[in-house]
């Protein structure tokens, strides 16, 4: 009970404060263009997918985005969605997987969390087992700007307030890698993580 009453308190405050900082200027911030990530990333090559229709994006609310499919010898591909908002004070937020994906079709058979990389660079994100028909799939998906990466999504909002009060700054992204199963879930698990990987340390760029 005293947790949850300290999480409502927190985002009571929190809100009072992204509203009190909603009315400034966000602070600019330097940033790579997403299409400038390279299309080589370890052993996997990437190929651009055809642009999302204009309505979409408008729907996303994204300013800059990366769709993008990656595939190596001897190994499935892997399907790489980055959505970027340089600025969430005016209802253009994140749209969750969560959301997304059943809306699709996909239905979620397994969720749970990821950890990525060791020691104090360790960072978790979500893990989700999808599945439509016959096919199936695992997703991961994260939260990413500021200078961290965050799996929860009630904590990202947190931080989310925290950062526009303290940095006069709401910009972040939305990173999702998918896999087809083709053996096991922990067999495409493997594959996600090591992709992920080769991606991370490119990140930061085009997410500050």
């Amino acid at each position: 009970m005293l947790a949850r009453a300290c999480i409502v308190l927190l985002l009571i405050l929190g809100t009072g404060a992204y509203a009190a900082s909603a009315r400034s200027a966000e602070t600019a911030v330097e940033r790579a263009d997403l299409n400038e990530l390279p299309s080589a990333l370890g052993a996997w090559h990437g190929v651009d997918t055809e642009p999302i229709r204009d309505d979409v994006v408008a729907k996303l609310g994204v300013d800059d985005y990366l769709n993008r499919y990656y595939s190596r010898p001897d190994g499935p591909p892997v399907a790489l969605y980055v959505g970027y908002y340089g600025s969430q004070r005016q209802g253009d937020t994140i749209h969750s997987p969560q959301n997304c994906l059943p809306g699709a079709g996909w239905q979620p058979v397994e969720s749970g969390r990821q950890v990525l990389g060791t020691g104090d660079n360790a960072v978790e994100v979500n893990r989700y087992v999808i599945s439509k028909g016959l096919n199936t799939q695992v997703v991961f998906y994260w939260y990413q700007g500021r200078g961290r990466i965050v799996a929860n999504e009630y904590a990202n909002k947190l931080w989310l307030m925290a950062d526009a009060a303290r940095l006069g700054r709401t910009n972040g992204g939305l990173v999702r890698i998918i896999t087809p199963v083709v053996t096991t879930p922990a067999a495409a698990t493997g594959e996600l993580t090591a992709f992920a990987g080769a991606l991370l340390p490119h990140l930061s760029r085009h997410l500050p």
